[in-house]
This record gives structure tokens, sequence and C-alpha cells, in this order.
């Protein structure tokens, strides 16, 4: 246990957060301490019910069972590597502009899911981050499948392919691809790449709560120089693209659902 509790203390601070709740939630519901109905994402109960709550339980709730624990256990795997990646990397030093960036693409996603109707966001925002990090490192190597190797900034989409191939559901996915390229795309790609305007930027009262820290990466906005890279050891990428061949891991879950 010790060495469990060792190991929790070295997640960045802002992943740690985030990574026990996706463990606290899913528990609490599966012990039947709050029940399931109360996490999820209702339009009507948010709107009229003023249950405000809900946006936040749905990005951490996933309805735990025989069918469908391996696909949370690969994408809490998902959400420590990628979001850890991104907060020692890309971010580092600058804690709130990796929450503002967390906040932005939460706030897209809870808008689609209540355009859809949609009840569990927790696979969108994981692959949100995965996509924001992909897109940043997109010319490391990552193995998937059967050996194969590719640069990072395909995995998102060979992820939602091959989800399509074996018969599930890419809604999550899609979504998630969809709202991280948004957020890539205003901050990074239309001001820097296309001379754009900036549209994003971090509030001040984020500074204020989370001020940078030295030791940061210096120019933040700027994607990584492109230089090639040598391939990943061990898990990264390729740990969870070897996992994901086995389940279709954006399948869309509505509650209820093994």
């Amino acid at each position: 246990m010790s060495d469990i509790g060792d190991w929790f203390k070295t997640i960045p601070f802002i992943t740690r957060y985030w990574f026990a709740g996706s463990i606290a939630v899913p528990l609490i519901g599966k012990l039947g301490l709050i029940s399931p109905m109360y996490l999820v994402l209702w339009p009507e109960n948010f709107f009229h019910k003023f249950q405000v709550w809900r946006p936040i339980t749905s990005t951490l709730y996933f309805p735990v069972g025989p069918g469908t624990g391996f696909l949370y256990l690969v994408n809490l795997y998902f959400l420590y590597q990628y979001s850890t990646r991104l907060e020692t990397g890309a971010f580092d030093g600058r804690p709130a502009d990796f929450v503002f960036m967390l906040l932005f693409n939460w706030l897209c996603i809870v808008i689609t899911g209540l355009m859809m109707d949609m009840q569990l966001l927790m696979i969108p925002l994981i692959m949100s981050v995965l996509y924001v990090w992909a897109q940043l490192n997109r010319e490391t190597i990552v193995s998937f499948w059967f050996g194969t190797r590719f640069k990072a900034c395909y995995l998102p989409w060979v992820i939602l392919g091959f989800n399509y191939i074996i018969g599930g559901s890419v809604v999550n996915e899609l979504i998630g691809n969809l709202v991280g390229h948004l957020y890539f795309f205003l901050m990074f790609k239309y001001p820097m790449d296309l001379g754009g305007r900036s549209f994003l930027s971090t509030p001040d009262f984020l500074y204020r709560f989370l001020p940078n820290r030295r030791g940061g990466v210096s120019g933040f906005g700027a994607p990584p120089s492109r230089r090639p890279a040598a391939p990943e050891a061990g898990g990264g990428g390729g740990g969870g693209g070897g996992m994901g061949g086995r389940h279709a891991w954006g399948a869309g879950f509505r509650l209820g659902d093994d």
C-alpha cells in the first residue's frame, strides 16, 4: 500500500485529482452510495431541476461492470498517461494554462452532450486530451495492435477507425477528437501557423489561483520542434494501443448497459 501511495504522489497535481475523481465517482456508484441516476448527464434534470453537479459527475462516472470493466481501465490508463505527459511537458510549470485547456474541452463536451442527450462524458474528455498530446507530439512514433507503428498525430484517428472496424461506436472518440482539434486549432494552429488572431487565452483569475512555477517550458503556445523522435519504450501510446485491439474502446454506453 505504501508503494501505491508513493506512486500516487508522483502523479502531477492536476492529473492526480482528475485521476482520483475518475476512480472515486465510479466506485461510489458501484457501491450504491449514490445512485448512478444522479451521476449521469440528463438535460431535463439539469435545466429544470437545477441539478448543477451533473456536468461534472458525468465526466468522472463510468458504469463499471463485467462488460465494461476493461474499457474503463483502458481509458483510465489513457487519462493517466496523456494527461501526465501534457502536464509535465507542454504545460510544465503552467498549471493555469493546463486547467484552462481542460475547462475549455470540458465545456465544449458538456454542451455537445446536452445537445445530443449523452449521459456519459468520461471518454470524450479523455480523448480530447489524448488528441492535444498527439498534435503537440506529432512526430513521436507509437505502436499499435499487431506491432504497427506510426506517428502520434494519427493515434486518435487510428483508435476511432479500429473501433469502427470491429463494430463499436465511434461517437465518443469522434466528439473527443473534434473538441481536441478545436482547442489545438484555436490555441496553436490558427494564430501561429495561419497568422490569425488569438481567440483563446487563459483568464487572469486562473493565474491568481494557479501561478506559473519556475522551471516551466518557455514560450508556451509554440508546438515542439519537428524533429524525429525515438520509438517509445514500453507503455505510452503503444501500451494503450495494444490493449485497444481487444475491445471497442469508445463504444457508447447508456446507463444500464453492462
